[in-house]
């Protein structure tokens, strides 16, 4: 941004702030392909399932598992350990996301 700046200075520390989370995060979502690339594939794989209904919190769950697991999936492909967050935590994302949605799944049946 050239020039003066005419908003408030700590919205500008804190743009910076999520501007170099994207870009760390996006390291380890991308690594080098394409920059939205993780929600491509996701897109791609819940388009196979047109009937789910994204209100009921087992599928919520079930949604962010996929998301960890596809960027695990990623990283191995690609030979790579993330600088957020680490091929082990997203597997540990992925067992506490399907825990979560058993636990749905069983309040749901109640």
């Amino acid at each position: 941004m050239a020039g003066r700046k005419h908003g408030h200075p700590r919205l500008y520390e804190i743009l910076t702030e999520a501007a170099d989370l994207h870009n760390r995060k996006n390291r380890d979502y991308a690594q080098g392909g394409e920059p939205l690339g993780n929600f491509d594939r996701r897109a791609a794989i819940y388009g196979l399932y047109p009937g789910l209904d994204l209100t009921d919190p087992a599928i919520v769950a079930v949604l962010d598992l996929l998301k960890q697991l596809d960027a695990y999936l990623w990283m191995k492909s690609e030979g790579y350990e993330g600088e957020t967050e680490s091929k082990r935590a997203r597997l540990l994302d992925v067992l506490v996301y399907a825990g979560i949605a058993m636990i749905q799944e069983e309040e749901d049946g109640r």
